[in-house]
């Protein structure tokens, strides 16, 4: 098993850059594919990029392609969620998750251990 903890939410104003993380337990972490997924109030979450085993392969919604950069550093047990020119509609809970699978997935049933998730908010 896995424990994530996502980190790194805040208020930003549109345009600006926040940089989440998520930290896993355990000497296995890097043996987990891991998918950053957002809820907005009133919306279903929906993914946002995935991350294979070992720094690759990664996966994009096409919504924050081009903007968001995800990453990892098995070392550090922590994958990370570059975010840059952030949009108001980027507000939402941003939740972490890890699965044993193969490649990252694209939807939430695509992986079986999740964190608590991080609120970020974009502001005008």
């Amino acid at each position: 098993q896995v424990q994530l903890v996502e980190s790194g939410g805040g208020l930003v104003q549109a345009g600006g850059s926040l940089r989440l993380s998520c930290a896993g337990s355990g000497r296995t972490f890097r043996s987990y594919v891991i998918g950053w997924f957002r809820q907005a109030p009133g919306k279903e979450r929906e993914f946002v990029a995935g991350i294979g085993r070992n720094d690759g392969p990664t996966l994009y919604a096409d919504s924050v392609k081009g903007r968001f950069t995800i990453s990892r550093d098995n070392a550090k047990n922590t994958v990370y969620l570059q975010m840059i020119s952030l949009k108001l509609e980027d507000t939402a809970v941003y939740f972490c998750a890890a699965d044993l699978r193969l490649v990252p997935g694209r939807s939430p049933t695509d992986y079986g251990y999740w964190g608590q998730g991080t609120q970020v908010t974009v502001s005008s």
